[in-house]
């Protein structure tokens, strides 16, 4: 009983201390790179903090639009979900996707922590998807002219977020008419556990909840792509570079959705798991989203 105990209390330190050390990374990171926006004269950007009653507390995002709007014109909105050790900041700073706000789209921003865009298996404050589904779609749709329908919102995401993008538009495909993955990391929740990643395997625990449980089945984009309806599925745009470790997962998962008959494409670029392949890929990933989403 003891070492029972014993255990409990080195996998709760475990824990907080990987919590702990994620968030002063994170901290770290932000004031080591200055936030400098790579914006266009004819978009505007905005950062704002709501607050959000799925994780009870104020979180922030960023939000880049066309600078000039007429009134009663509604946009169509593409959420942009970031990697690991990333912020909201991610994707204005590291890329040039502020020029596709020019043709007339919403960019939101949303901060996800180190959540794997997930609800915690272990802890029940941690409603991630909850907070990028619910909350943050009716803030911003509530403050911005944002369009309503679901032909008009697209879910996209690198490494982390582009496993946030895929598994949320699986759970849900009533609210996404183009969901994006570039080096999506879809492996995460099927991740075998390893005394050398301890605390990795830790934290997705918490997230994902134990091996083989309900709640790693409820979000493991493999499991959620064989027992869906093809025909209320999102368009999925997915890509990898030749050079990730991920390469292999994305062409098991493409050829899943192959064989379900979803509406996909998935391309092998080239280049490395870095802002550098995913901002080259900006150009068709947003061409695809233009075919298959309502952007009028």
């Amino acid at each position: 009983m003891n070492c029972f105990r014993n255990h409990r209390k080195l996998a709760l330190v475990l824990c907080t201390l990987l919590a702990l050390t994620s968030a002063c990374h994170k901290a770290e990171r932000e004031s080591s790179y200055p936030d400098q926006p790579r914006l266009t004269p004819k978009v505007v950007l905005r950062d704002f903090t709501f607050h959000s009653a799925s994780l009870n507390r104020d979180m922030p995002y960023r939000v880049v639009m066309p600078a000039s709007v007429s009134t009663g014109v509604k946009f169509p909105t593409v959420y942009l979900l970031h990697g690991g050790n990333g912020s909201f900041r991610d994707w204005s700073n590291e890329t040039d996707v502020a020029r596709f706000a020019e043709r007339g789209l919403i960019l939101v921003m949303p901060d996800g922590d180190e959540s794997w865009y997930t609800n915690s298996a272990e802890r029940p404050r941690d409603r991630y998807e909850d907070y990028i589904t619910q909350d943050l779609v009716a803030d911003v749709e509530a403050r911005f002219p944002a369009a309503t329908r679901r032909e008009s919102r697209a879910i996209m995401g690198v490494s982390m977020g582009g496993f946030g993008a895929v598994k949320i538009a699986l759970r849900h495909p009533d609210l996404y008419a183009f969901a994006g993955g570039l080096s999506s990391a879809l492996d995460a929740p099927g991740r075998p556990f390893s005394i050398a990643r301890i605390g990795q395997y830790r934290h997705y625990r918490s997230i994902f909840g134990p091996v083989d449980s309900a709640s790693r089945r409820d979000n493991d984009p493999f499991v959620l792509a064989r027992s869906a309806d093809p025909s209320k599925m999102p368009y999925f745009f997915l890509t990898c570079g030749n050079q990730e470790g991920l390469l292999a997962t994305n062409r098991s998962f493409a050829r899943l959705v192959a064989e379900r008959h979803f509406p996909y494409e998935f391309h092998v670029v080239v280049g490395g798991h870095d802002w550098q392949q995913w901002n080259r890929g900006l150009d068709a990933v947003f061409s695809s989203l233009f075919d298959h989403m309502a952007t009028r």
